[in-house]
């Protein structure tokens, strides 16, 4: 057994000598809604629950660049999140919470420099600064071409707003983490546990040599790195997984990038429950499972943690079903008496030899990726998409065959009893936001507009950080979708 302890290279540990004994990780609750207000409504309600940090989801049209009044937004808006397309959107959504008392994550990609800016911006204008600002925008695009497809531009330029990110929030939001480096969205897709390593460092390492190549430290960037980790079915197999994580990148970072600052090597994650393992029938079940993941998420040292709700697999949470996955989290922290002992499982046989074993299969496929010509090469090959999708099917097989048993799916079925309560989208909500937008295009300034979208044209045909002329076309008042077809028309289009 190893000798190694909590807060000690590699960290397979825990990134910290005494874990949650000083402070817990931070609770968020993942939530958007189809209205500014509404979204603004649950923050507050989340909040006065022991929420200490919110996480956003934004709706489809706003994730790829498109304003809710454009064609292509029909039927999506507000959707699968809140729609924001103007700085008044943000400020709505933000209303009555003071920006430097809380750390918002926002889950947002191809987007992510655009809605960083309003973020910023809405913090202004309470008078906040930037330096204050604490929080983590996703931002981590190359998940994107492989597992979601949420992505606008071509990997080249993609890639130059994520280090321009890095570049501007290293002197301007110092405490801001550039990027939620994601191995979540990846095992959703089907990938196995072994791939959800592997490829979220793989594409960790292009991150880095990227913004090494525009001449960025990664002593100082590396400590504003952060991961996104699922917490899947498989309980010991989980914990096993969340240590070997941390010793994969630590080393990564030491040996092969040199890295000598201890924060820069840590390997800082936020957990969400496994979306993928909740069912649409027997819902209750789904209480069960996202206790089992939350479990293995703390025991795994998460520093962030969003337990789903029961009623996901069929629309967004109520208020109720919010509330009930929060408290999971407030029980585990309070009541199980786990948050007294860092890496409580360190020294079982089982876990350790998981942990080694998660460790060199993870090695070998980015030695593989490797091989191939990095991260962005083996995209463009289709290498990865083809890894997932055949771990997707050998998963799905085994779920046919009840070689895999699903409760209450392909076993233990019955008929529910009870219709559950859901969610339904209002669509005064959806035709309300769409006229506000269409309402601000002609009562603003569109010389200033036409203006300020022709300097950050410039700038993205120059090698200029674009943050800067994308916070000046927020203030004055262009829309997202503004901001992101100028960026169209010089990088083009994936």
């Amino acid at each position: 057994m190893s000798q190694e302890k909590p807060g000690q290279f590699p960290f397979t540990r825990g990134i910290y000598p005494e874990m949650y004994q000083q402070r817990l990780w931070t609770m968020r609750q993942y939530a958007g809604f189809t209205s500014a207000e509404e979204s603004n409504a649950r923050y507050k309600y989340l909040l006065k629950n022991g929420v200490n940090g919110l996480s956003v989801a934004f709706d489809l049209p706003t994730q790829i660049g498109y304003d809710s009044d454009h064609d292509m937004s029909l039927g999506e808006v507000g959707k699968v999140g809140v729609p924001i397309s103007t700085l008044q959107n943000m400020e709505t959504l933000f209303e009555g919470i003071s920006l430097d008392q809380v750390s918002t994550s926002m889950t947002i990609n191809a987007t992510a420099p655009i809605l960083l800016a309003l973020y910023i911006a809405t913090a202004e204008k309470q008078g906040v600064s930037a330096e204050k600002l604490r929080g983590t925008i996703q931002n981590d695009i190359l998940k994107e071409y492989v597992a979601r497809g949420t992505y606008i531009y071509p990997p080249s330029p993609s890639m130059r707003l994520v280090t321009d990110v890095f570049e501007f929030c290293a002197s301007h939001v110092p405490k801001w983490n550039t990027i939620s480096i994601s191995g979540y969205h990846i095992r959703e897709a089907g990938s196995t546990v072994e791939q959800e390593l592997a490829f979220t460092f793989a594409n960790g390492i292009a991150y880095v040599q990227a913004a090494i190549d525009k001449g960025l430290d990664p002593n100082q960037f590396g400590s504003r790195l952060s991961f996104f980790f699922n917490s899947h079915n498989g309980f010991l197999e989980e914990v096993a997984k969340f240590r070997a994580a941390r010793k994969i990148w630590a080393t990564i970072m030491k040996d092969r990038f040199g890295v000598s600052n201890e924060k820069a090597l840590y390997c800082r994650f936020h957990v969400q429950t496994g979306g993928s393992t909740l069912t649409a029938t027997q819902i209750d079940n789904n209480i069960v499972r996202t206790s089992i993941q939350a479990l293995s998420a703390v025991l795994g040292g998460t520093q962030s943690l969003h337990t789903n709700s029961k009623d996901e697999a069929l629309a967004l949470p109520t208020n109720e079903s919010a509330r009930l996955a929060l408290r999971t989290q407030q029980i585990i922290a309070h009541e199980s008496g786990i948050t007294q002992y860092p890496d409580p499982f360190g020294g079982s046989y089982v876990v350790e030899e998981m942990t080694d074993n998660l460790i060199n299969d993870a090695m070998k496929i980015i030695s593989e990726i490797d091989d191939l010509g990095g991260t962005v090469a083996a995209i463009e090959q289709g290498w990865i998409q083809n890894e997932i999708t055949r771990s997707a099917y050998t998963y799905q097989k085994e779920i046919d065959s009840k070689a895999r048993i699903i409760v209450g799916v392909n076993q233990f079925e019955e008929q529910d009893e009870f219709e559950p309560e859901i969610l339904e989208i209002d669509s005064k909500k959806v035709e309300s936001q769409i006229e506000s937008v269409k309402s601000l295009k002609i009562s603003r300034n569109n010389d200033q507009v036409s203006q300020r979208l022709s300097e950050l044209k410039l700038a993205a045909q120059s090698a200029e950080n674009v943050i800067p002329p994308i916070i000046d076309c927020v203030k004055n008042e262009c829309t997202l979708g503004e901001i992101a077809d100028t960026l169209r028309d010089v990088f083009g289009i994936h």
